[in-house]
């Protein structure tokens, strides 16, 4: 590998590479099947430090860089992609808002149990007319006395039916329109809080995508994320790193896809010799290699930047784009050097496939992520 890790680094890629291939892996394609939600696969990852890992120990969390956390994410992304995703939302955008801007009272009360997975987080952002536009959300919170009652759907909440608790945004001011949105943590329990309908999705089957509703659910002021009006920038503070999990998911999905692939042209004989032997394959290998080590070189990139406290946001959108295209593209090369092998579900690959297919649009879609990247090189 190009990108040189550091001896902690190592140590931890080897542990979870471990961990990963022989405990998630054997399970996925039948949590797959089943849909099933992989809650003690989460407890020992919790046991390994893998829920709470950029948090500080004080707060129960395992205090590793951005890099060592891209570098777990990847293993169990390459062991079952439901499971990674479950992992990436929990650390980006449960754990992240609730550390960078929670009060003291929020980082007791949630992040220690959310950091040593005691408890599962989601986030609340998405709406039937809010997606890539957070100022188009309908939901609101309107302050009462000392607490704040919230109301409105959110949608498409990756792991909302089985958080314990969510980080949700709403308007407490659309006058101000993107100023005036705010963020709250919401416990599962709190009257008014309903999980709706339950989304039959094409891939990462094991991780579930839920409808959440909030009607007149009546939250502590204790349990606002940094003042009101800061939802918007709470957000993208989190997305950001988001972005970061997500290309490491992708990097650990495309070299599953690159492992399939190789194993299988090895064996497939075809006019009495192995298809690998062959030119065409040996050159969609080749490419399919390349793209893996550019997306993952682009990945530490931006997981070395947010390390160094360096403005990453950038770096982010230009990994997530990249990487999940990737993994798009090697899916279905995967699939295309296994034949009609490769769409039975009999092979890893026909999930590999279905489950790829997500990454560019989920945590802010390719187009988004252009945007952004566009943004920085030319200027709004």
């Amino acid at each position: 590998m190009a990108y040189q890790l550091t001896e902690e680094q190592q140590m931890i890629q080897a542990m979870v590479r471990e961990f990963a291939r022989e405990v998630v892996l054997p399970t996925a394609a039948e949590r797959d099947r089943t849909e099933e939600f992989p809650a003690d696969n989460l407890k020992k990852m919790a046991e390994l430090g893998l829920m709470g890992m950029t948090v500080p120990p004080e707060y129960n969390g395992a205090g590793a860089d951005t890099v060592s956390y891209s570098v777990a994410l990847q293993e169990i992304g390459y062991a079952c992609a439901a499971t990674a995703v479950i992992m990436s939302v929990h650390n980006s955008v449960a754990c992240g808002p609730v550390y960078l801007f929670g009060s003291e009272y929020l980082k007791e009360t949630y992040l220690k149990p959310l950091a040593a997975g005691e408890k599962i987080g989601s986030f609340a952002l998405t709406e039937t007319g809010a997606g890539s536009d957070p100022a188009g959300q309908k939901t609101k919170a309107v302050r009462d006395g000392d607490s704040y009652v919230i109301n409105g759907t959110k949608m498409f909440i990756t792991t909302g039916k089985n958080s314990d608790l969510t980080v949700v945004t709403a308007y407490t001011d659309r006058e101000k329109k993107h100023h005036g949105i705010s963020a709250f943590v919401v416990e599962k329990g709190t009257p008014g809080f309903h999980v709706g309908k339950e989304e039959d999705k094409m891939g990462l089957r094991g991780s579930d995508t839920v409808e959440l509703i909030f009607e007149d659910c009546r939250v502590p002021e204790e349990n606002l994320l940094g003042n009101e009006g800061d939802g918007f920038v709470i957000a993208m503070a989190s997305l950001d790193g988001g972005r970061i999990g997500i290309a490491s998911q992708s990097v650990g999905l495309g070299q599953a896809c690159l492992d399939a692939a190789v194993n299988y042209a090895k064996e497939r004989v075809q006019f009495n010799k192995p298809i690998s032997q062959f030119q065409g394959i040996r050159w969609m290998i080749a490419d399919m290699a390349t793209q893996i080590e550019a997306a993952r070189l682009l990945t530490f990139n931006a997981a070395a930047m947010k390390d160094r406290e360096e403005n990453f946001s950038a770096a982010a959108s230009m990994a997530k784009v990249f990487a999940s295209e990737m993994a798009n593209k090697v899916a279905y090369q995967s699939l295309q050097i296994h034949g009609g092998y490769g769409y039975i579900k009999e092979f890893r690959v026909e999930r590999f496939y279905r489950d790829a297919r997500v990454l560019t649009i989920y945590e802010g879609t390719s187009e988004i992520q252009r945007i952004v990247v566009a943004n920085h090189v030319i200027g709004k």
